[in-house]
Protein backbone atom coordinates (compact mmCIF):
# COMPACT_ATOMS: atom_id res chain seq x y z
CA UNK A 1 0.00 0.00 0.00
CA UNK A 2 1.57 3.66 -0.86
CA UNK A 3 0.14 5.06 2.70
CA UNK A 4 2.60 4.53 5.70
CA UNK A 5 0.25 6.21 8.57
CA UNK A 6 -3.46 6.42 9.11
CA UNK A 7 -3.16 10.15 9.56
CA UNK A 8 -1.25 11.28 6.77
CA UNK A 9 -3.28 13.63 4.39
CA UNK A 10 -1.71 13.18 0.76
CA UNK A 11 -2.22 16.81 -0.69
CA UNK A 12 -3.16 16.32 -4.41
CA UNK A 13 -3.13 19.48 -6.28
CA UNK A 14 -0.68 22.08 -5.90
CA UNK A 15 -2.97 25.31 -5.12
CA UNK A 16 -6.01 26.32 -3.44
CA UNK A 17 -8.24 28.79 -2.76
CA UNK A 18 -11.17 29.75 -0.51
CA UNK A 19 -14.82 29.45 -1.47
CA UNK A 20 -17.28 27.86 -3.87
CA UNK A 21 -17.35 27.70 -7.75
CA UNK A 22 -21.63 28.11 -8.05
CA UNK A 23 -21.18 30.77 -11.12
CA UNK A 24 -18.43 29.19 -12.77
CA UNK A 25 -19.02 27.08 -15.86
CA UNK A 26 -17.93 23.84 -16.17
CA UNK A 27 -15.43 25.32 -19.20
CA UNK A 28 -13.83 27.71 -16.86
CA UNK A 29 -11.29 26.90 -14.43
CA UNK A 30 -12.13 25.98 -11.15
CA UNK A 31 -10.75 26.92 -7.14
CA UNK A 32 -11.48 25.51 -3.86
CA UNK A 33 -10.94 22.43 -2.00
CA UNK A 34 -12.47 19.00 -1.66
CA UNK A 35 -12.14 17.25 1.27
CA UNK A 36 -11.53 13.31 1.11
CA UNK A 37 -11.27 10.35 3.61
CA UNK A 38 -12.05 7.09 4.35
CA UNK A 39 -11.43 3.60 2.75
CA UNK A 40 -7.91 2.62 2.12
CA UNK A 41 -9.43 -0.16 -0.20
CA UNK A 42 -10.73 2.72 -2.23
CA UNK A 43 -7.91 5.10 -1.86
CA UNK A 44 -5.48 4.19 -4.66
CA UNK A 45 -8.38 4.72 -7.36
CA UNK A 46 -9.58 8.24 -5.93
CA UNK A 47 -5.74 9.26 -5.18
CA UNK A 48 -5.21 8.26 -9.19
CA UNK A 49 -8.33 9.98 -10.27
CA UNK A 50 -7.27 13.22 -8.22
CA UNK A 51 -3.80 13.64 -9.69
CA UNK A 52 -5.77 13.22 -13.26
CA UNK A 53 -8.17 16.20 -12.27
CA UNK A 54 -5.16 18.22 -11.38
CA UNK A 55 -4.05 18.71 -14.47
CA UNK A 56 -7.24 19.94 -15.76
CA UNK A 57 -8.06 21.99 -12.89
CA UNK A 58 -5.08 23.12 -11.29
CA UNK A 59 -6.28 25.18 -8.70
CA UNK A 60 -8.54 22.73 -6.81
CA UNK A 61 -7.07 21.26 -3.93
CA UNK A 62 -7.95 17.78 -3.20
CA UNK A 63 -7.19 16.60 -0.08
CA UNK A 64 -7.47 12.59 1.11
CA UNK A 65 -7.07 10.95 3.95
CA UNK A 66 -6.98 7.40 5.45
CA UNK A 67 -9.66 6.88 8.41
CA UNK A 68 -10.92 3.64 6.95
CA UNK A 69 -14.28 3.26 6.32
CA UNK A 70 -15.96 3.63 9.34
CA UNK A 71 -13.73 6.52 10.68
CA UNK A 72 -14.15 7.98 6.80
CA UNK A 73 -18.27 7.94 7.56
CA UNK A 74 -17.90 9.56 11.32
CA UNK A 75 -15.90 12.58 9.73
CA UNK A 76 -18.67 12.13 6.50
CA UNK A 77 -21.62 12.32 8.94
CA UNK A 78 -20.24 15.55 10.90
CA UNK A 79 -20.04 17.02 8.03
CA UNK A 80 -16.05 17.26 8.09
CA UNK A 81 -15.37 16.01 4.21
CA UNK A 82 -16.97 16.20 1.10
CA UNK A 83 -17.20 12.76 -0.31
CA UNK A 84 -16.20 9.40 1.82
CA UNK A 85 -14.18 6.43 0.20
CA UNK A 86 -15.95 3.23 1.17
CA UNK A 87 -15.58 -0.19 0.70
CA UNK A 88 -18.84 -1.26 1.97
CA UNK A 89 -22.45 0.27 2.34
CA UNK A 90 -23.01 2.88 4.81
CA UNK A 91 -24.55 1.44 8.08
CA UNK A 92 -27.92 2.42 9.79
CA UNK A 93 -25.99 4.07 12.60
CA UNK A 94 -23.94 5.97 10.75
CA UNK A 95 -26.92 7.04 8.23
CA UNK A 96 -28.26 8.35 12.12
CA UNK A 97 -25.41 10.80 12.39
CA UNK A 98 -25.53 11.56 9.16
CA UNK A 99 -29.55 12.55 9.90
CA UNK A 100 -28.26 14.25 12.77
CA UNK A 101 -26.64 16.58 11.05
CA UNK A 102 -28.95 17.12 8.48
CA UNK A 103 -27.01 15.69 5.92
CA UNK A 104 -28.02 13.96 3.03
CA UNK A 105 -26.01 12.26 0.16
CA UNK A 106 -25.72 9.58 -2.82
CA UNK A 107 -23.57 6.78 -3.11
CA UNK A 108 -21.46 6.01 -6.15
CA UNK A 109 -19.95 2.76 -7.45
CA UNK A 110 -16.57 3.23 -8.73
CA UNK A 111 -14.89 -0.73 -8.95
CA UNK A 112 -14.98 -3.97 -8.18
CA UNK A 113 -12.21 -5.23 -5.29
CA UNK A 114 -11.60 -8.98 -4.83
CA UNK A 115 -10.35 -9.94 -1.09
CA UNK A 116 -7.19 -11.48 -1.09
CA UNK A 117 -6.13 -14.65 1.24
CA UNK A 118 -2.31 -14.53 1.33
CA UNK A 119 0.49 -16.80 3.13
CA UNK A 120 4.23 -16.67 3.14
CA UNK A 121 6.24 -17.99 -0.11
CA UNK A 122 7.63 -20.50 1.87
CA UNK A 123 3.99 -22.40 2.97
CA UNK A 124 4.18 -25.72 0.92
CA UNK A 125 1.37 -27.14 2.41
CA UNK A 126 -1.79 -24.85 1.63
CA UNK A 127 -3.07 -25.46 -1.82
CA UNK A 128 -6.18 -23.66 -1.20
CA UNK A 129 -8.87 -22.96 1.40
CA UNK A 130 -12.04 -23.59 1.41
CA UNK A 131 -14.72 -20.95 2.76
CA UNK A 132 -15.58 -23.55 5.49
CA UNK A 133 -11.52 -23.30 6.74
CA UNK A 134 -11.43 -19.89 6.94
CA UNK A 135 -14.11 -19.73 9.03
CA UNK A 136 -12.77 -22.14 11.71
CA UNK A 137 -9.81 -19.81 11.49
CA UNK A 138 -11.66 -16.69 11.92
CA UNK A 139 -14.56 -16.88 14.39
CA UNK A 140 -14.70 -16.02 17.59
CA UNK A 141 -14.72 -19.28 18.96
CA UNK A 142 -11.68 -20.00 17.16
CA UNK A 143 -9.60 -17.71 19.71
CA UNK A 144 -7.21 -19.65 22.12
CA UNK A 145 -8.69 -23.20 20.36
CA UNK A 146 -7.82 -22.94 16.88
CA UNK A 147 -4.07 -22.29 17.04
CA UNK A 148 -2.15 -24.59 14.71
CA UNK A 149 -1.95 -25.41 10.76
CA UNK A 150 -2.99 -29.09 11.13
CA UNK A 151 -5.99 -28.20 13.48
CA UNK A 152 -7.85 -26.66 9.75
CA UNK A 153 -5.95 -30.11 8.10
CA UNK A 154 -4.25 -33.16 9.77
CA UNK A 155 -1.43 -33.20 7.17
CA UNK A 156 -0.24 -29.93 7.33
CA UNK A 157 2.29 -28.70 10.46
CA UNK A 158 2.04 -28.76 13.89
CA UNK A 159 3.01 -25.21 14.11
CA UNK A 160 1.53 -22.07 14.64
CA UNK A 161 -0.91 -20.19 12.67
CA UNK A 162 0.16 -16.16 13.10
CA UNK A 163 -2.64 -14.07 12.09
CA UNK A 164 -2.74 -10.73 10.76
CA UNK A 165 -5.96 -8.28 9.13
CA UNK A 166 -7.10 -5.12 8.86
CA UNK A 167 -8.23 -3.23 11.53
CA UNK A 168 -11.88 -3.06 13.25
CA UNK A 169 -12.78 0.26 11.52
CA UNK A 170 -12.13 -1.39 8.21
CA UNK A 171 -14.30 -2.23 5.34
CA UNK A 172 -12.46 -4.93 4.17
CA UNK A 173 -12.32 -6.17 7.58
CA UNK A 174 -15.86 -6.16 7.74
CA UNK A 175 -16.95 -7.44 4.14
CA UNK A 176 -14.34 -10.34 5.28
CA UNK A 177 -16.10 -11.15 8.26
CA UNK A 178 -19.31 -11.20 6.53
CA UNK A 179 -18.47 -13.08 3.72
CA UNK A 180 -16.49 -15.92 5.84
CA UNK A 181 -17.90 -15.51 9.45
CA UNK A 182 -21.19 -14.81 8.27
CA UNK A 183 -21.69 -11.62 10.58
CA UNK A 184 -19.85 -8.32 9.80
CA UNK A 185 -17.28 -7.30 12.63
CA UNK A 186 -17.13 -10.53 14.31
CA UNK A 187 -14.25 -12.43 14.59
CA UNK A 188 -11.00 -13.75 17.07
CA UNK A 189 -9.62 -10.89 18.09
CA UNK A 190 -6.22 -12.25 18.78
CA UNK A 191 -4.59 -11.36 15.41
CA UNK A 192 -2.19 -8.68 14.30
CA UNK A 193 -4.32 -5.69 12.64
CA UNK A 194 -3.36 -2.35 10.75
CA UNK A 195 -5.18 -0.31 8.87
CA UNK A 196 -1.61 0.11 6.90
CA UNK A 197 -1.59 -2.57 4.47
CA UNK A 198 2.07 -2.74 4.05
CA UNK A 199 2.19 -3.95 8.08
CA UNK A 200 0.17 -6.72 6.71
CA UNK A 201 2.52 -7.17 4.17
CA UNK A 202 5.60 -7.07 6.22
CA UNK A 203 4.16 -9.51 8.91
CA UNK A 204 2.99 -12.31 6.59
CA UNK A 205 6.24 -11.83 3.95
CA UNK A 206 8.42 -12.36 7.31
CA UNK A 207 6.63 -15.31 8.72
CA UNK A 208 6.77 -18.47 7.36
CA UNK A 209 3.60 -19.52 9.30
CA UNK A 210 1.65 -16.21 8.27
CA UNK A 211 -2.10 -16.01 7.03
CA UNK A 212 -3.93 -12.89 5.90
CA UNK A 213 -6.62 -10.63 4.05
CA UNK A 214 -7.02 -7.29 2.27
CA UNK A 215 -7.64 -6.32 -0.75
CA UNK A 216 -6.32 -7.91 -4.03
CA UNK A 217 -4.70 -4.54 -5.42
CA UNK A 218 -2.49 -4.68 -2.92
CA UNK A 219 -1.24 -8.20 -3.50
CA UNK A 220 -0.41 -7.34 -6.90
CA UNK A 221 1.62 -4.59 -5.83
CA UNK A 222 3.59 -7.16 -3.35
CA UNK A 223 3.22 -10.38 -5.74
CA UNK A 224 6.68 -10.76 -5.28
CA UNK A 225 6.80 -11.15 -1.34
CA UNK A 226 3.31 -13.24 -0.85
CA UNK A 227 1.58 -16.31 -2.31
CA UNK A 228 -1.96 -15.90 -3.36
CA UNK A 229 -4.40 -18.74 -1.86
CA UNK A 230 -7.48 -20.10 -4.03
CA UNK A 231 -10.85 -19.77 -2.08
CA UNK A 232 -13.41 -22.55 -2.74
CA UNK A 233 -17.15 -21.07 -2.10
CA UNK A 234 -18.64 -24.46 -2.99
CA UNK A 235 -17.86 -24.45 -6.98
CA UNK A 236 -13.95 -25.56 -6.92
CA UNK A 237 -10.92 -23.40 -5.90
CA UNK A 238 -11.32 -19.96 -7.65
CA UNK A 239 -7.79 -17.67 -7.71
CA UNK A 240 -8.99 -13.92 -7.56
CA UNK A 241 -8.15 -11.83 -10.45
CA UNK A 242 -9.38 -9.14 -12.77
CA UNK A 243 -11.59 -12.37 -14.74
CA UNK A 244 -12.80 -13.78 -11.85
CA UNK A 245 -14.05 -10.58 -9.85
CA UNK A 246 -15.67 -9.35 -13.03
CA UNK A 247 -17.56 -12.46 -14.14
CA UNK A 248 -18.44 -13.37 -10.07
CA UNK A 249 -17.12 -16.74 -10.36
CA UNK A 250 -14.43 -15.86 -6.84
CA UNK A 251 -17.00 -16.14 -4.61
CA UNK A 252 -17.71 -14.81 -1.43
CA UNK A 253 -14.84 -12.29 -1.39
CA UNK A 254 -15.83 -9.99 -4.01
CA UNK A 255 -17.24 -6.74 -3.26
CA UNK A 256 -18.30 -3.16 -5.05
CA UNK A 257 -16.15 0.22 -4.14
CA UNK A 258 -18.08 3.31 -3.81
CA UNK A 259 -17.53 6.66 -3.13
CA UNK A 260 -20.55 8.82 -0.71
CA UNK A 261 -20.83 12.65 -2.00
CA UNK A 262 -22.40 15.03 0.64
CA UNK A 263 -25.32 16.93 -0.85
CA UNK A 264 -24.07 20.49 0.87
CA UNK A 265 -20.64 19.45 -0.80
CA UNK A 266 -22.65 18.72 -4.01
CA UNK A 267 -23.62 22.09 -4.60
CA UNK A 268 -20.17 23.49 -4.98
CA UNK A 269 -19.17 22.90 -8.80
CA UNK A 270 -15.71 22.09 -8.32
CA UNK A 271 -17.16 18.62 -6.09
CA UNK A 272 -19.70 18.21 -9.18
CA UNK A 273 -16.63 18.52 -11.73
CA UNK A 274 -14.39 16.10 -9.28
CA UNK A 275 -17.33 13.49 -9.23
CA UNK A 276 -18.27 13.75 -13.01
CA UNK A 277 -14.44 13.48 -14.05
CA UNK A 278 -14.17 10.55 -11.79
CA UNK A 279 -16.80 8.37 -13.09
CA UNK A 280 -15.47 9.19 -16.54
CA UNK A 281 -12.23 8.17 -15.97
CA UNK A 282 -12.44 4.83 -13.40
CA UNK A 283 -12.91 2.24 -15.82
CA UNK A 284 -9.59 3.09 -17.13
CA UNK A 285 -7.86 4.24 -14.12
CA UNK A 286 -8.96 1.43 -11.58
CA UNK A 287 -7.14 -1.25 -14.11
CA UNK A 288 -4.27 1.09 -13.92
CA UNK A 289 -3.84 0.74 -9.89
CA UNK A 290 -5.13 -3.29 -9.78
CA UNK A 291 -9.22 -3.22 -9.29
CA UNK A 292 -11.92 -3.97 -11.58
CA UNK A 293 -14.00 -1.80 -13.35
CA UNK A 294 -17.65 -1.82 -14.18
CA UNK A 295 -19.09 -2.74 -16.98
CA UNK A 296 -19.46 0.02 -19.40
CA UNK A 297 -23.44 0.50 -19.05
CA UNK A 298 -22.98 0.40 -15.03
CA UNK A 299 -21.10 3.60 -15.16
CA UNK A 300 -23.49 5.19 -17.52
CA UNK A 301 -26.27 4.35 -14.62
CA UNK A 302 -23.86 6.19 -11.88
CA UNK A 303 -23.21 8.87 -13.63
CA UNK A 304 -27.36 9.10 -14.70
CA UNK A 305 -27.53 9.18 -10.83
CA UNK A 306 -25.02 12.20 -9.97
CA UNK A 307 -26.22 14.22 -12.78
CA UNK A 308 -29.95 13.23 -10.74
CA UNK A 309 -28.62 14.34 -7.42
CA UNK A 310 -27.01 17.32 -8.65
CA UNK A 311 -30.19 18.48 -10.36
CA UNK A 312 -32.40 17.66 -7.06
CA UNK A 313 -29.55 20.06 -5.10
CA UNK A 314 -30.94 22.93 -7.37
Amino acid sequence: MKIKLLTIVTIIALASCGGGNKSKTNTEKLTGEIKIDGSSTVYPITEAVAEEFRFEQPEVKVTIGISGTGGGFKKFGRGETDLSDASRPIKQKEIDLCNENNISFVNLTVAYDGLAVLINPENDWVDHFTVEELKKIWEPDAQGVIMKWNQIRPEWPDEEIHLFGPGVASGTYDYFTEAVVGESGSSRGDFTASEDDNVLVQGISGDKYGLGFFGLAYYEENKDKLTLVAVDGGEGPVAPSLETVSNGTYTPLSRPLFVYVNSKAGEKVEVQEFMRFYLKNAKELSIDVGYVPLPDEEYTVQSEKLESFIKGLK
